[in-house]
């Protein structure tokens, strides 16, 4: 039985809004380093070998090996916000994928960094459970819509931040390991947390009155795949993981091929499109959780599914880079695809009791990155077979959002339903 605690004061629930908006702003600074920086750390470190089909093959390579990472730290750190707490596991989260980040600065072969990427995605993985979890129960209820738009929000700003990062200075096969450095900066963020930032009163009531869970770690990962939550868990996965698959097997072709058309006439032009995306996507991931609350969780989804999938297609093959349309198709396509973003970080601690609500939302959002790491690598076998043609793979794997559309009327509408205790 679950003790009541007393709620944070307002300036702490503001602190710990800012330090999860941070460890998200980075995470997103992370996922969008490789789109960005992919090709030009190939041609450096592959040197004379590099062809670009053997680029591409290489960035579906880095982009799988974070997949995996991400999806296993979004479970096993998701569990160990459940265990230890939020703002630890979260502090955890952030070191991870600020230190590993760094060491890619001093990496000499495309193997080395493969190994980093990984490990870089256990972090990225487990700061989303963790971030969602935290902030969803130290805010009311009324502003949880806002405070979730705002989680979604982060990752792209912080893409947007790398974006105009990378056109103050190029980054090119012979400068790119700078990034990795400036993308260490975030460990003193992981520090703050893991030191000063304020326990969920929700968690710690619930770690009150289940004492005997602390002496079994494998607990909550346990009771999720048992009755009765055996069900929700699997609902949970199905809308946690259309976006992640059709994300990163789809849109995020876009950025290198901007690249090879675009960087022969622009040398910052990869990065305007990623800036032009990235502004797209956080203005969608903040409206997301908006619209969720206004038409409801499933009827949102559904919708959201239908113009991700229409906007991928048309941006993949109805216009191309330094086309006059190019651009704004690609800011349609940020601000729709990511109304999803906005749409999980409501929807998914809602599913979830207290006591495994961070380890059951990175299972929903996170076992979609498998999906994804697998999607990703045969898109680079298609993307080879079909001889390095971009906008041919990345709208083949648009489709993945037409699953979607189905998907969603197996999930529960949580609409006007308070957490769970």
């Amino acid at each position: 039985m679950s003790r009541t605690a007393a709620p944070l004061s307002r300036g702490a629930r503001y602190a710990v809004l800012a330090a999860a908006f941070g460890a998200l702003l980075f995470d997103g600074f992370e996922l969008g380093l490789m789109p960005l920086a992919s090709l030009s750390v190939s041609q450096s470190l592959l040197g004379p070998a590099y062809t670009a089909t053997l680029g591409g093959d290489w960035f579906a390579h880095f982009t799988a090996a974070l997949m995996f990472g991400a999806a296993l730290g979004g479970i096993f750190l998701g569990a160990l916000g459940d265990r230890i707490g939020r703002t630890r596991a979260m502090g955890v989260s952030i070191l991870f994928y600020s230190i590993f980040a760094g060491l890619g600065a001093w990496v000499q072969t495309q193997e080395q960094m493969l190994v980093l990427r990984f490990v870089i995605g256990l972090g990225v993985g487990g700061v989303w459970p963790n971030a969602v979890a935290l902030v969803a129960e130290v805010w009311p209820e009324k502003a949880r819509p806002v405070v979730a738009g705002l989680m979604g929000a982060a990752i792209y700003t912080g893409i947007l931040l790398l974006s105009q990062v990378a056109q103050l200075r190029s980054v090119t096969p012979d400068a790119w390991r700078w990034l990795f450095q400036l993308a260490a900066a975030s460990a003193t963020l992981g520090l703050a947390t893991l030191f000063f930032l304020p326990e969920s009163p929700a968690w710690l009531a619930s770690r009150a009155g289940a004492a005997t869970a602390v002496k079994n770690p494998a607990v909550p990962l346990r009771e999720l795949f048992r009755p009765p939550l055996l069900r929700i868990t699997l609902v949970g996965i199905l809308p946690g993981s259309m976006p992640l698959i059709g994300a990163w097997a789809a849109s995020k072709w876009m950025i290198p091929w901007a690249d090879k058309i675009g960087g022969a006439v622009q040398a910052n032009y990869k990065a305007l499109t990623q800036g032009w995306w990235a502004f797209g996507a956080i203005l969608g991931s903040l409206a997301g959780a908006q619209i969720a609350a206004l038409l409801g969780r499933r009827l949102s989804y559904f919708l959201i599914s239908i113009g991700s999938l229409a906007l991928t297609v048309a941006m993949l093959q109805w216009t191309a880079p330094l086309r006059p349309t190019f651009f704004p198709i690609v800011f349609a396509q940020g601000f729709v695809a990511t109304l999803f973003f906005g749409w999980l970080p409501l929807y998914l601690p809602e599913l979830f009791p207290t006591h495994v609500r961070a380890t059951g939302s990175g299972i929903s959002y996170n076992v979609g990155r498998f999906v994804t790491a697998g999607g990703v690598l045969a898109a680079g076998a298609v993307f080879t077979a079909l001889g390095g043609r971009y906008p041919a793979v990345g709208a083949a794997a648009a489709c993945i959002y037409g699953l979607g559309i189905i998907a969603i009327w197996f999930a529960p509408e949580t609409s006007r339903q308070p957490l769970t205790n």
